[in-house]
């Protein structure tokens, strides 16, 4: 069975990849990321904690 690359999706290249950028316009969306990446760290340590 031969592939074709129309089967396997749209190509990017390396440079196209990786421009992605986060944008937090409001105060509101700040505060909440932060939280969510403190969040994560915190998760991380009770996991770390509770398997001890």
């Amino acid at each position: 069975m031969s592939k074709d690359r129309d089967d396997e999706g749209p190509v990017f290249s390396g440079q196209n990849a990786r421009q992605g950028e986060i944008i937090l316009r409001t105060r509101a969306q700040r505060i909440i990321f932060i939280a969510g990446l403190v969040g994560i760290v915190v998760l991380a340590l009770l996991v770390s904690l509770a398997a001890h």
